[in-house]
């Protein structure tokens, strides 16, 4: 019997209401469990393998061939190593792998790091999120997250009309105050030749940040809104499908950010969200992670990652209540922040 068993299953998420972007909305999302036994400690670990179609770079049809790939790998060898770069066209199922992997080293009790946060002692300061709907929807999750205890609110804008969208935020500053920290993310909903003149008009609100104001892949266009926007510019997209470290330091380096957020789903797992992150501070640079979806586990397996960091950020993890049926995992949102109950 070899050291190690792979195996996985699809795990299909669907949510409780249609989760609204600038994009559309969705309804479902795929997803898949890996399961890695440790043959000799009889003890397994799980990975979430979680993709959003039209925006992963993993190709939907050649998941489970790839996810069957890398199980018959780990069956008949004596480690857990993957080939450099085998990977990098899938960075859903290394996000997977490598959380597997994590959650093995650490029992198997899906307590990845051993930190404040996986033992229960402290929760992770998160964002309200506030999915796309009419102006009046919309200012009614803002309200509720905020009489709930949250401080950081993030706005998805661009699909309504721009104007509502001004009322809509001037509404939320008139009636709950400067204090509460507000994010914007446009999923690259402006076109570049307003996209300027629109943050201008945002700035007027006091606004933290940002997210992908125009759509990725216009370089020299992102880096001109960076430098003359009002309010600080994240990237998001932007980062998906740039692998090697020359490219990620070329992008870093030309647009000249104030943040990045880092979905390690999205990326290519944990190890390569540390080298945006190690390449972000190198060029002072800030960052916060966020959730790509996932259910329960990945996210878990996110928050865990973040909470071995020094960073007193709001995080993007507070999507764990969206779905229907979610991995049976206990994390509870209290008072704007995320608990790991085990």
């Amino acid at each position: 019997m070899s050291r190690y068993s792979a195996s996985f299953r699809s795990f299909p998420l669907q949510f409780k209401k249609p989760a609204g972007t600038s994009r559309g909305y969705l309804n479902t999302k795929p997803s898949w469990i890996l399961s890695i036994i440790d043959n000799e400690k009889q003890i397994e670990g799980f990975g979430e393998c979680s993709i959003i179609p039209g925006l992963s770079i993993d190709k939907i049809d050649d998941i489970e061939p790839e996810l069957q790939v890398v199980c018959d790998r780990i069956n008949s060898s004596k480690d857990l190593q993957i080939p450099e770069n085998q990977l990098d066209n899938f960075p859903a199922i290394k996000f997977a792998f490598e959380t597997a992997a994590h959650d093995l080293k650490g029992g198997g009790k899906r307590k990845l790091f051993d930190n404040s946060f996986s033992r229960g002692e402290k929760g992770i300061q998160i964002n309200g999120l506030i999915w796309m709907g009419d102006a009046d929807d919309m200012y009614l999750q803002a309200k509720q997250k905020i009489e709930s205890g949250f401080n950081c609110i993030k706005f998805k804008i661009g699909a309504l009309d721009f104007e509502k969208e001004l009322e809509l935020i001037r509404r939320v500053r008139t009636d709950f105050g400067s204090e509460i920290e507000i994010r914007l993310d446009a999923n690259g909903a402006f076109l570049h030749q307003e996209a300027l003149l629109k943050i201008d008009k945002l700035s007027e609100f006091n606004i933290h940040s940002i997210e992908q104001p125009i759509k990725p892949g216009k370089w020299s266009s992102m880096a001109k809104i960076c430098k003359e926007s009002p309010i600080p510019i994240a990237l998001d997209e932007e980062l998906i499908g740039v692998i090697g470290p020359d490219q990620q330091i070329a992008l870093l380096q030309e647009i000249k950010p104030d943040y990045i957020i880092l979905k390690p789903s999205l990326l290519g797992g944990l190890s390569k969200s540390d080298e945006w992150i190690k390449i972000a501070e190198e060029n002072n640079i800030g960052w916060w992670a966020t959730s790509a979806l996932e259910s329960n586990l990945g996210l878990n397996a996110i928050a865990q990652w973040v909470a071995n960091k020094n960073t007193i950020m709001p995080q993007g993890l507070g999507t764990g209540s969206l779905y229907i049926q979610n991995y049976p995992l206990n994390l509870e949102i209290k008072m704007g922040q995320l608990w790991f109950k085990g």
